[in-house]
């Protein structure tokens, strides 16, 4: 898919693109080429609805109006006006302005769902749109109204706009109208014709190529994590033994097999992690014939003792969201297709985002999972009386003056609060719209736009337990960690020093928060 030689993504037929080349070619602006197959279907898409005009047929967008004017007839001979008035008129977003990373991901979207050859797009005009996007010119798009059911119509018609030299972009560090960025790029802007306008904004490219770059990340927050599970086991002297491969065979739910028996092995070679048989040896030498208090639990809490079975469902969900979107990402999106191979046109519902906006909050549910294992985690290292010998606040020096990271703790209990209430699903939230033609919607996009937001909640509170599980090695002697734990640690150490003296944190933790979310090609 991706031509590694030259770094342009290529889009064919028989191939499907993933989330990762979305987020990689948005990231590293790879442009992006058909290959003849491609071209040669969409060519054959267009021929076949322009034959369908000339034999009289009637066709929703070519010559019939759109939306809530469904039941009237348009001639052919208006299809310029009735296009771009189309994008005008639902360009209706508001609200602050998607980053260009986000507009780029759209934007291929939208050509590899075109690409499929089953929109009746002119050539012409597909290539027109790759133009502007390998130009580096970039629509500014308003991220607050889209429905996300007849597609993401306000995002998509803010990104055509600026392709028909209209509303407004950014190129070269700078805001202007469309049609000077077109000119400062020397391209042509798009001459709409009949369906055309439609084609180009009536899918859930909007939802899926945020929802790509969300998914993604978070995949890359969540694989991350582990490895601070691993190390918050170490700091919190947790036992290894519940993550024993053997007992989860019993249980046999996939990512529950897979966190465990990543846990397991990376603890293998920790001096931290506490072996079970050794507490046991200690507390049977402890028994006596009363009933006295052990020197500790033979069981930790569930925020240690139960990872594999919380982090199991997410990591499910994860890869079930990942396919979802993927799905999408590779589909025909729009109505009316004009079909090739069929020599059909098929009036459909494919533009509706059901499947995105149900698996955006399912990302949701799985990232506020890890929020609030990591708030309760967090918990355990600053309360004394759990933290199996920590001080308190992970406050060693001068303790009293000194309030340690206690701070750290409003913060995180304020995101994860926060973080539950952006739980309730979007996709149950339908509200009938344009006299009742668009009678039930996803609102996909926002359910993408939300996820985006809890996922940087969520970076931002397993940032500040990586803090914590740092800090408390470093009291407990850092020497002890396992060698992938030691790794994290010292790549932590290397934004947070060890804090002895009470400081602003702030900084600290956004810079860990965007370690956590980078793309591996950028900083």
């Amino acid at each position: 898919m991706t031509d590694t030689n030259t770094q342009t993504l290529t889009l064919t037929l028989d191939r499907r693109v993933q989330l990762s080349d979305i987020e990689s070619a948005a990231t590293t602006l790879t442009p992006v080429a058909l290959d003849e197959a491609v071209r040669a279907r969409v060519r054959a898409s267009r021929e076949i609805l322009e034959g369908f005009v000339d034999q009289g047929r009637v066709i929703y967008g070519v010559n019939t109006s759109m939306g809530g004017f469904v039941d009237w007839l348009v001639p052919v001979t208006m299809a310029r006006p009735l296009q771009e008035n189309l994008l005008n008129a639902v360009a209706t977003n508001v609200g602050a302005r998607l980053d260009d990373t986000t507009v780029r991901a759209i934007m291929l979207s939208r050509i590899v769902s075109l690409s499929r050859g089953n929109s009746a797009i002119s050539l012409t005009n597909l290539e027109r749109l790759i133009a502007v996007y390998n130009s580096g010119v970039v629509p500014c798009v308003p991220e607050k109204g889209s429905l996300g059911t007849s597609g993401d119509l306000g995002p998509l018609a803010a990104i055509a706009l600026v392709c028909i030299g209209q509303g407004e972009a950014r190129h070269g560090g700078e805001t202007m109208s469309g049609a000077e960025a077109l000119a400062r790029a020397g391209l042509e802007p798009m001459t709409l014709n009949f369906k055309e306008g439609l084609a180009l904004i009536n899918g859930t490219s909007g939802m899926v190529g945020l929802g790509a770059l969300v998914a993604q990340r978070a995949q890359r927050l969540f694989d991350t994590y582990l490895l601070v599970s691993a190390l918050s086991v170490e700091a919190l002297h947790g036992m290894t033994k519940p993550f024993d491969p053997r007992v989860h065979r019993l249980k046999p739910h996939v990512g529950q097999l897979e966190v465990a028996g990543y846990l397991w092995d990376t603890l293998k070679d920790s001096g931290m992690a506490v072996d079970e048989h050794g507490t046991e040896a200690t507390l049977s030498a402890e028994m006596s014939d009363e009933a006295v208090a052990g020197s500790r639990p033979i069981e930790d809490a569930y925020s240690i003792r139960c990872t594999p079975q919380i982090l199991g469902p997410a990591l499910d969900s994860l890869r079930l969201i990942a396919g979802t979107v993927t799905d999408e990402l590779n589909s025909t999106n729009d109505n009316p297709v004009v079909e090739p191979d069929a020599a059909e046109v098929f009036h459909n519902g494919h533009f509706h985002g059901q499947y995105v906006a149900m698996a955006m909050d399912h990302l949701v549910i799985a990232l506020a999972t890890m929020i609030n294992l990591a708030n309760r985690r967090i918990d355990r290292y600053l309360d004394e009386s759990n933290s199996n010998g920590l001080p308190p606040f992970l406050c060693r020096e001068e303790p009293g003056l000194r309030l340690g990271l206690m701070g750290g703790q409003f913060m995180t209990a304020s995101l994860t609060a926060e973080t539950r209430a952006m739980a309730m699903p979007m996709s149950i939230q339908s509200l009938s719209t344009t006299a009742d033609f668009q009678d039930i919607v996803s609102f996909g996009f926002v359910a993408a736009r939300r996820a985006r937001e809890v996922l940087n909640n969520v970076a931002h509170v397993i940032a500040f337990e990586l803090m914590c599980a740092c800090q408390a090695a470093d009291i407990r002697g850092a020497d002890g960690l396992s060698s992938a734990t030691r790794r994290l640690y010292e790549q932590t150490r290397e934004v947070v020093p060890y804090l002895a003296k009470d400081i602003s944190i702030t900084g600290y933790v956004e810079a860990l928060a965007q370690r956590l979310l980078a793309h591996p090609d950028r900083d």
